[in-house]
C-alpha cells in the first residue's frame, strides 16, 4: 500500500507543529517587502505591520511558483519514493499556486500527484487539510483518489468568514476606496468577508468595537451557517485583545461548541486582514 503525503501551501496557516504531527508537507507562498521577498511562515506577522508603518506601503503577497513545487516534489520523492502526493490547494481563483503546481507536474513529468482545489484560504484550507489527514489515519486503505473525493466533499462543507479591525490594510491594498475606509473608521464599520466559491466577498457589515462584534458574529455565524458543534476554528491576527478572544470562546461554548482550535494568521492573510482581525471556520452540517 502506497503512503499518501498531503501537500498544502503555507497560506493555510498550518503550524510547523501540526504539519509534523500529521506528516503534512508545506510549500511556501511569498510576501514581498519592497525589493526583498520572504517565504511566508519564516517571519512574524509583526514585520508586516512594522513595514507598513515605516513606508506607508503594504507588502505584496504572491503564490507558490513552479520552482517551489519542483523542490518539494523532489524532497518528498527522495524520502518517500513510493508515496502518492495529495495536493490540497489554496483557492485557485485567489493565487497562482494551483496553476504553478500543474506546471511543475507537467514540465517535470512528476507522477503520482492528485490535485484538489479546496476553494478555501487560511484556516478554511487548514480545516480541510487536517480533516483529511485525520480521515487517512482512520482509513489507511484509501487510495489518493478516494481521499481526493472526500476532500472535495469536505471543502464544500467548510464555511469561513472574517472581520478586520480596521479597513486601513484593505484600503492600502486597493480593496476599498479611501472614502470607504474613512467612513468605516468614523462609523466603526467592519465588513464581514466570507469565502464563497473560492472568492473573498463582503456580505454584511458590523458596527462597533471588536470586543462587541466578535461574540455576536460567533453566535450568528454558527447558527446562520448551521455549523457542526463538534469543532470550530477561530482565526486571530496579532493585535486582537485577549479579552476579545475570551469573549469569542465564551460565545462559542454558549452556542454548544465542543472543541475550539485557534489559528493565527500568517503573512499572506495578515496582509489582507490587517492587525486585530478575527474570523471563524466550521463545517456545515
Amino acid at each position: 500500500m502506497n503512503r499518501i503525503i498531503i501537500l498544502a501551501e503555507t497560506g493555510s496557516d498550518i503550524t510547523k507543529e501540526v504539519a509534523a504531527e500529521y506528516g503534512i508537507q508545506l510549500v511556501p507562498m511569498h510576501v514581498s517587502f519592497g525589493s526583498e521577498t520572504k517565504d511566508d511562515g519564516t517571519f512574524p506577522a509583526e514585520e508586516i505591520y512594522g513595514y507598513y508603518e515605516r513606508t506607508g506601503t503594504l507588502p505584496k503577497t504572491s503564490g507558490s511558483v513552479p520552482e517551489d513545487f519542483t523542490k518539494v516534489f523532489g524532497e518528498i520523492r527522495e524520502k518517500h519514493p513510493e508515496s502518492r502526493i495529495l495536493y490540497l490547494a489554496y483557492s485557485s481563483v485567489t493565487t497562482c499556486s494551483y496553476q504553478s503546481a500543474k506546471i511543475a507536474i507537467d514540465t517535470g513529468h512528476v507522477e503520482g500527484v492528485t490535485c484538489v482545489d479546496t476553494k478555501q484560504v487560511s484556516a478554511g484550507q487548514y480545516a480541510v487539510v487536517v480533516r483529511i489527514a485525520e480521515l487517512l489515519r482512520e482509513h489507511p486503505e484509501w487510495t489518493a483518489e478516494e481521499a481526493a473525493r472526500q476532500a472535495v466533499a469536505i471543502s464544500g462543507r467548510v464555511k469561513m468568514c472574517f472581520v478586520p479591525d480596521t479597513l486601513e490594510f484593505l484600503r492600502a491594498g486597493g480593496r476599498v476606496s479611501n472614502a470607504a475606509a474613512l467612513a468605516g473608521s468614523l462609523l466603526k464599520l467592519h465588513p464581514c468577508i466570507e469565502i464563497l466559491d473560492g472568492y473573498l466577498q463582503a456580505t454584511k457589515k458590523y458596527r462597533g468595537n471588536m470586543s462587541k462584534i466578535v461574540p455576536k458574529l460567533v453566535k450568528e455565524y454558527i447558527a446562520g451557517q448551521k455549523l457542526s458543534l463538534d469543532e470550530i476554528y477561530l482565526i486571530w491576527a496579532t493585535g486582537l485583545s485577549e479579552e476579545t478572544k475570551k469573549a469569542a470562546e465564551e460565545s462559542a461554548h454558549e452556542a454548544g461548541v465542543k472543541k475550539i482550535t485557534w489559528v493565527q494568521t500568517g503573512g499572506v492573510i495578515t496582509c489582507h486582514g490587517g492587525p486585530g482581525a478575527f474570523g471563524i471556520v466550521g463545517f456545515a452540517e
